[in-house]
């Protein structure tokens, strides 16, 4: 015990990066934490020069927010990454885009601002994909909702059943048609998902479906209204 070495003491990252990556197809299946595995195996074949933490065991400096849920597709995944080398963005890019499994794009890459990412991923938008339902009940539940000061779903989570105000967290929903929605969701806590938004719709109308095909198609800070760019 009394001989054991102190564990070596990581030099600060020279650069930290910032990426968008899409998860597409397939892909939407897999969790956040394989993804995770995938993303430490792309980064060692493709050479990324990673800064590590200190300890006994360290690891790659990576750090994700708000990730997708299972299931959901996204053009809008935000991931942070600590490098020992300062290398241009674009060749990271390009680099993981050669090993990353299928399904998975880098689509852009930055040098990280000053604001974190958890506080400039502020909102999303969603498209939601449901069974095709009656003519106009879409357009009449949602009039419903928006129509309320506060409507609440529960959802069963790992620290057990919680209550969340859906209507607190829907900036924009509209029905698109019969099958389609675009919601446009503040980032609050505890964190509403678009399927809550679905659980919301159906405690109105029991003809809504309770499944839905969700695809995140931004996510940012909000700047006037609209969701900006967190990598610029």
């Amino acid at each position: 015990m009394g001989n054991r070495q102190p564990p070596v003491q990581q030099a600060p990252p020279a650069q930290k990066l910032r990426l968008r990556y899409a998860k597409r197809g397939p892909a939407r299946f897999t969790s956040h934490r394989d993804f995770g595995r995938a993303l430490e195996r792309a980064l060692r074949r493709a050479e990324i020069p990673m800064a590590y933490s200190s300890g006994f065991s360290p690891h790659p400096r990576i750090s994700y927010a708000n990730a997708a849920p299972t299931s959901a597709a996204s053009e809008a995944e935000y991931v942070e990454l600590g490098l020992k080398e300062v290398c241009a963005p674009a060749k990271v890019r390009n680099a993981l885009n050669e090993v990353l499994p299928h399904g998975f794009v880098v689509l852009d890459a930055a040098d990280a601002v000053a604001e974190s990412l958890g506080d400039l991923l502020q909102a999303s938008d969603w498209v939601l994909k449901i069974a095709q339902t009656p003519t106009g009940v879409l357009t009449d539940v949602v009039a419903a909702l928006l129509d309320q000061e506060t409507f609440t779903v529960e959802r069963m989570t790992k620290s057990g059943m919680r209550t969340f105000d859906v209507r607190s967290a829907v900036i924009h929903l509209e029905a698109r048609d019969d099958e389609t929605l675009v919601l446009r969701c503040l980032h609050q806590t505890p964190l509403v998902r678009p399927d809550d938004v679905v659980s919301a719709l159906r405690k109105i109308d029991a003809r809504v479906p309770s499944q839905a095909l969700l695809t995140r198609v931004a996510q940012g800070p909000l700047r006037n209204g609209e969701i900006g760019d967190p990598l610029r």
